[in-house]
């Protein structure tokens, strides 16, 4: 396993569109997610100790996200043909199990994580309402562990600064996790 920490937030980058499959069946696209004062966009797949880590405080920052008009979605861009745990069958079991809020959509072309840039899985992207990326960070200090729950939300205070201002925090910690599982 291959830990990489994604590149610095480029202020200002035009969130790429998509059109993707989601475990419920239906379909969704960057209009369908985005709420009134933004949007989050997170790379996620569910064999990652990273995000094992971090996933039910995913949960709980966009249910509260949704709340300040600021939607989410999850895609999961892995080829799971050496991770089974990322297969689809597990994408619906674990969406199902942690009660997702938000679209968990499969990107198996790979064009999606290609077009944000996507290196890791988790790998967030918080963009304003008009689509112009202000965070690209960490949930919180969390690692292959989960940290103490007392500590600092990142994510969730900058995509609340981010709903309220239209701005991200200048300063961000960079996320870490597995390398997305590129096909050959």
């Amino acid at each position: 396993m291959v830990s990489l920490s994604p590149p610095i937030c480029d202020f200002g980058r035009p969130a790429p569109d998509f059109d993707l499959p989601g475990i419920d069946g239906a379909r969704h696209s960057l209009a369908s997610v985005r709420g009134p004062r933004g949007v989050l966009v997170m790379f996620i797949c569910n064999h990652c100790p990273y995000v094992k880590a971090v996933i039910r405080r995913i949960v709980r920052d966009t249910r509260e996200l949704a709340t300040l008009g600021v939607g989410s979605i999850a895609i999961m861009s892995n080829d799971p043909t050496d991770y089974p745990e990322d297969s689809w069958q597990n994408m619906v079991r674990i969406a199902r199990e942690l009660e997702f809020s938000f679209p968990y959509v499969l990107d198996r072309s790979q064009e999606v994580a290609k077009a944000y840039g996507a290196v890791c899985t988790p790998d967030f992207f918080g963009y304003n309402a008009g689509l112009e990326l202000q965070y690209r960070g960490r949930l919180d200090e969390s690692r292959k562990d989960t940290a103490p729950e007392n500590v600092r939300r990142d994510l969730f205070e900058a995509m609340r600064q981010v709903a309220l201002s239209g701005k991200g925090p200048a300063r961000q910690m960079p996320g870490i996790g597995c390398s997305i599982k590129w096909r050959a």
